[in-house]
């Protein structure tokens, strides 16, 4: 049977890299889908990708930021289906590479609002939902930045950690509803944001591939997998972890 027959669901940064790769496999697997991104062009392709393939999904165009447009695309979700099974809170930036007294207040701003704040507030009003239906199940998007040192990346670094934090809090305070709360935590993966970076600094990739002990970065599908096995009845027993799939590097 499939994994998310019938669920509700919504996925933030669904246009493109692992969000995208989530979608697809969140609706093979049976979900309902409500895709939210900044980018609406980017949204609607994942959507259009999704009903090829005789899914059911719809677009919304959301800035996470904004309190009131989160509200608004919780809002939505329920308006079309009736309810929010699953959530998958993947919306983020990478920033600036810089040592810590070289990074600027601007991009500490920037990282810290979109990686952080926004799966805050994304939170908030999915648990408000869930609340009502008493069940749930939410995954955050991390980071293997997230659970050790990230050197040229402070506000990276620290936004990951604060997403770990948010995850294993909130996790314990709803567990007996039960609405089950939890964090991927991707190594280098092949995502746009990624391969835009390797764009300026071709030595990256070598270097990526190094620090992971399986030769390699990490494919959106594989992350998405894991994601969609967290937000399933097959994990029911699991809240509060931040899983890492990363080829092995938070082994070493």
């Amino acid at each position: 049977m499939a994994l998310l027959k019938d669920k509700a669901a919504l996925i933030t940064g669904g246009g493109s890299g692992i969000g995208r790769a989530a979608a697809l496999i969140f609706a093979r697997e049976g979900a309902k889908l409500a895709i939210a991104d900044l980018n609406a062009n980017g949204a609607q392709e994942t959507v259009s990708m999704i009903e090829r393939a005789g899914g059911q999904a719809f677009c919304v165009q959301c800035d996470v930021l904004k309190p009131a447009a989160v509200e608004d695309l919780v809002a939505q979700t329920v308006r079309r289906f009736g309810r929010l099974d699953c959530a998958f809170n993947n919306a983020g930036i990478g920033g600036d590479l810089a040592r810590t007294a070289d990074s600027t207040e601007e991009c500490w701003d920037a990282v810290v609002g979109i990686d952080l704040k926004s799966v805050w507030l994304c939170m908030k009003y999915e648990i408000a939902q869930m609340l009502k239906q008493k069940s749930g199940a939410i995954v955050n998007t991390a980071s293997i930045a997230g659970l050790g040192a990230n050197p040229l990346g402070i506000a990276y670094s620290a936004a990951k950690h604060g997403v770990v934090g948010l995850t294993r809090t909130a996790a314990v305070e709803y567990a007996k509803i039960p609405i089950r709360i939890n964090a991927v935590c991707p190594g280098v993966t092949e995502t746009p944001m990624v391969e835009a970076g390797i764009a300026k600094r071709p030595q990256m990739r070598r270097v990526f591939q190094k620090i992971h002990p399986m030769g390699r970065l990490g494919r959106p599908e594989e992350i998405g997998e894991a994601v969609a096995w967290l937000c399933s009845d097959a994990a029911s027993f699991v809240t509060g972890i931040p899983l890492p799939v990363d080829g092995g590097f938070t082994a070493i």
